[in-house]
């Protein structure tokens, strides 16, 4: 049952909560932070992967994120990611601006500018230096939520720099928040986090996706997820998938599930490399080359596999993008 239907039930305490964007569902991708290969930043390549994603047919855009290298730009890089995807994006997708920062002054100050260059929502983890506590958590969204009026996504997220939260205190956000009303839910068991967070929330919840590049998405939108927020090398593959799903078309959705699947775990070992080079390979960057630290090599072993894992997918790719070499 999508997630619309679960939280239109009942209004809230206080009175109906009617969402200002009842229709955002769907394939919500995270768009990688592009570089030349001397690592200086490539904002033309930034815009020509915003054109790339909305091609493919996404719902949505979000940057700066974890999958967009978030951590490895400096301030003023950041600033000029968030307004290139935001104005390469406007009008043709919705835009989420990522405003995780170590604090929840930064994430304000972030919040208040992201809004400023016309964002249509924000999304944030908890402060990602080091685990906060619940206060300091709620202090933290507390400030994001008053820094200006756009609906905001809680990443519930257990990696690196991630502070998983229970679904207690995931709902009490939401329905203490005003604009606090989505979540990206990508801890480690995503599904079974997404019933208790629809339970415990009630019609607070205005729609919860997944992540995780998608790796758990039918069991997800069984249980009401209402989109995905993968990176967004395959966003033309994702979209096939999350239409077979809206259209109830559950034999073609799992037979390109069954497809996806090699690249997605192929990810879960190398990570932004594979991102890059992908859309590499597809024409839309110029670069593989990545910033981010402690992170496995594509060496020619893995190449080849992701060549022959790439051949496989060509099928459900763009002609006009097509897997390269």
């Amino acid at each position: 049952m999508p997630t619309a239907s679960l939280i239109a039930a009942a209004p809230p305490p206080g009175g109906p909560r009617v969402s200002r964007y009842p229709n955002w569902r769907g394939v919500y991708v995270i768009v990688p932070t592009p570089f030349h290969d001397d690592l200086s930043l490539d904002l033309d390549g930034l815009r020509r992967i915003v054109q790339f994603c909305i091609d493919c047919g996404v719902d949505g855009l979000v940057s700066p994120a974890n999958a967009s290298e978030q951590p490895y730009l400096s301030d003023a890089e950041r600033r000029d990611v968030t307004r290139c995807v935001i104005e390469a994006g406007r009008g043709k997708a919705v835009v989420v601006a990522g405003v995780t920062a170590s604090t929840r002054l930064i994430a304000a100050e972030l919040a208040r500018e992201a809004e400023a260059m016309g964002a249509d929502a924000l999304m944030a983890m908890p402060p990602n230096m080091q685990r906060a506590s619940e206060a300091e958590i709620r202090a933290y969204y507390t400030a994001i939520d008053a820094a200006g009026s756009l609906p905001i996504y809680l990443q519930n997220y257990s990696g690196p720099g991630g502070t998983p939260m229970s679904p207690g205190l995931v709902a009490s956000l939401l329905n203490e928040l005003p604009d606090v009303r989505y979540v990206k839910e990508e801890t480690d068991f995503s599904g079974a986090m997404m019933t208790q967070i629809i339970a415990a929330s009630g019609p607070a919840l205005e729609g919860i996706m997944g992540g995780k590049a998608g790796r758990h998405l039918l069991d997800e939108y069984a249980r009401g997820a209402c989109g995905t927020m993968p990176a967004c090398e395959i966003a033309d593959v994702h979209v096939k998938l999350w239409q077979a799903l809206e259209a109830g078309e559950t034999a073609q959705a799992r037979a390109i599930y069954r497809v996806l699947l090699p690249l997605l775990m192929f990810e879960t070992g190398y990570g932004t490399a594979v991102y890059k080079e992908v859309l590499r390979r597809r024409g839309v960057i110029g670069s593989a080359a990545i910033r981010q630290t402690g992170g496995r090599v594509l060496d020619r072993h893995a190449l080849a596999d992701l060549t022959a894992i790439l051949d496989d997918l060509a099928p459900l790719m763009l002609d006009t993008y097509p897997a390269g070499a």
